[in-house]
């Protein structure tokens, strides 16, 4: 799957995402008009299945997604719960959502996969015909089914995680209509006052609107918990204690991101603290700056785990889609301040409370934020 993950990808994606966020304000009726309030956590929701639907699988799949369709990815996201773990089979109203819309969906799959063998061909070399002409290691073919079950995968690995993050950014901003307008101030500095369509180099130019990822990955990770085995005993620092084989380790992101040894004033959402010389700089330890870099296919990453900044996990085994997330969130960030202002209805500068209730950081609903359209 890593063929997705390209920089040329990368450089054909940023268009598709940015209009896919252009033509979903102009069909979405919660952004008729020139201001409004929305349940902010719902649109971005159907934001990242759109936009990762169609430059992740190609415009064949995305044509077949609407608004009831990033639904059933939701009911998919919701069988992501803890008692799903523990009570997978039981007849409970989400797990019907969850096991109609995996079926619903597989569908879809397996009818364009089927579509594509019929015509013998296809124009698109996407994930599904890399996935379609491809063998394990033992030689079989990858049947059908299984594609079909790997691109529910694909989306859903990339879809909860920026859906949570996209909308932990919106609420951040609202409550922050300073740094609303210092991203539109720096993309009109950078990219030129008639804003012209967005490219993936122009991300570059733009350090605040890559800081707002970062700064709201370390206080709102999508995942809380990273478990690896371990494989050679394990002496605990200042301890009598050695850690067995026979155990895992678990690493809670949350937890050193918001260590003040690391992060002066952890609670603060501070995005310039990731500019050069800020007195809240990230004091990131100098044997994790100094890691080696390797690419397992999909970019350099740090070979090891020193960081205390681990949104993404860390070494072999960290997440393959850390680049195509920043990517999709910078690109929907750029394109949501070049569109609006935003603030919260109260006009406060609070941000609503976290949902621990399930296995990924998400708002409390309802997630609302007032916004008000620029003048063109």
């Amino acid at each position: 799957m890593k063929i997705a993950l390209t920089t040329q990808a990368f450089q054909s994606y940023v268009p598709i995402i940015a209009d896919e966020v252009t033509n979903y304000f102009k069909r979405s009726p919660d952004f008729k008009g020139k201001s409004g309030i929305v349940n902010i956590s719902k649109s971005m929701a159907q934001i990242t299945i759109f936009t990762a639907s169609h430059s992740l699988q190609g415009t064949e799949i995305r044509n077949k997604f609407d608004e009831s369709l990033a639904d059933l990815y939701h009911d998919l996201d919701m069988g992501f719960s803890p008692v799903n773990f523990m009570l997978h089979w039981a007849p409970l109203p989400w797990n019907k959502r969850r096991d109609h819309a995996q079926k619903t969906i597989a569908k879809i799959y397996m009818d364009t996969i089927k579509e594509r063998r019929a015509a013998g061909s296809s124009d698109s070399r996407d994930i599904m015909w890399h996935l379609m002409n491809s063998s394990y290691k033992n030689g079989v073919q990858i049947p059908d089914h299984e594609i079909a079950h790997m691109m529910i995968a694909l989306l859903m690995a990339g879809q909860h995680s920026s859906s949570s993050t996209s909308s932990w950014i919106m609420l951040r901003l609202a409550s922050r209509p300073d740094i609303v307008e210092a991203l539109y101030r720096e993309q009109v500095e950078a990219l030129g006052a008639d804003l012209p369509p967005l490219t993936y180099e122009d991300l570059a130019k733009l350090p605040l609107n890559q800081a707002i990822i970062k700064e709201t990955l370390r206080l709102h990770a999508p995942i809380h918990s990273i478990l690896r085995a371990v494989k050679s005993p394990m002496p605990v620092p200042g301890t009598k204690y050695m850690v067995p084989t026979s155990h895992q380790l678990l690493a809670a992101a949350g937890v050193s991101a918001s260590d003040p040894n690391y992060f002066p004033e952890p609670d603060l959402w501070e995005p310039k603290r990731w500019n050069k010389g800020s007195p809240l700089a990230p004091r990131i330890p100098s044997s994790a700056e100094e890691e080696e870099k390797i690419d397992y296919g999909y970019g350099l990453v740090s070979k090891g785990a020193n960081s205390p900044y681990l949104p993404f996990g860390a070494g072999r085994h960290r997440c393959i889609g850390e680049q195509f997330a920043n990517v999709q969130l910078q690109t929907i960030v750029a394109m949501v301040v070049r569109e609006f202002k935003l603030r919260n209805v109260d006009g406060s500068d609070k941000v609503i409370g976290t949902d621990y209730a399930s296995l990924f950081s998400r708002p409390l609903e309802p997630a609302n934020i007032y916004w008000e359209r620029r003048q063109q």
